[in-house]
């Protein structure tokens, strides 16, 4: 089983996040992409963030025509600081043993990897899929 999993504010979620979500899902063979919208992003503290189930509804309305795409309240459902290492090990243990694992992110994303939570765990538990955008 190969699954992309794409996480972010998304506030809001715009076609960019679809359109890299089914890009990836299309090329890499991938049998469903899950968006993550981010419980407390701690790398945003400072900034202003809508709710979270807020976040979450406008999600799920913009996939609902994909029916590869699904949404998670993963991290919304956590307390704290949101960190996709706790996300993706929560997800492996949910998941399917054998299932590989697509890290959709942004080059912007990638270039901060190394200030978040256990980079390099986080790298063992999946492959990133790195995606520019037209300004980079």
């Amino acid at each position: 089983m190969r699954i992309g999993v794409i996480g972010g504010t998304f506030d809001p979620v715009h076609n960019a996040h679809l359109a890299i979500a089914e890009e990836a899902r299309m090329r890499l063979s991938l049998e469903e992409v899950v968006f993550i919208p981010t419980g407390q992003p701690w790398l945003k503290a400072d900034k202003p963030v809508s709710p979270g189930e807020q976040r979450l509804e406008m999600v799920r309305l913009a996939i609902s025509s994909n029916p590869f795409f699904r949404a998670s309240s993963v991290e919304l459902d956590r307390p704290g600081p949101t960190y996709s290492i706790d996300t993706l090990e929560a997800l492996q243990q949910d998941w399917d043993p054998w299932a590989e694992i697509y890290f959709i992110l942004g080059m912007d994303a990638l270039l901060t990897l190394p200030q978040w939570k256990e980079p390099a765990r986080l790298l063992e538990l999946c492959t990133p899929v790195v995606f520019t955008r037209p300004d980079q």
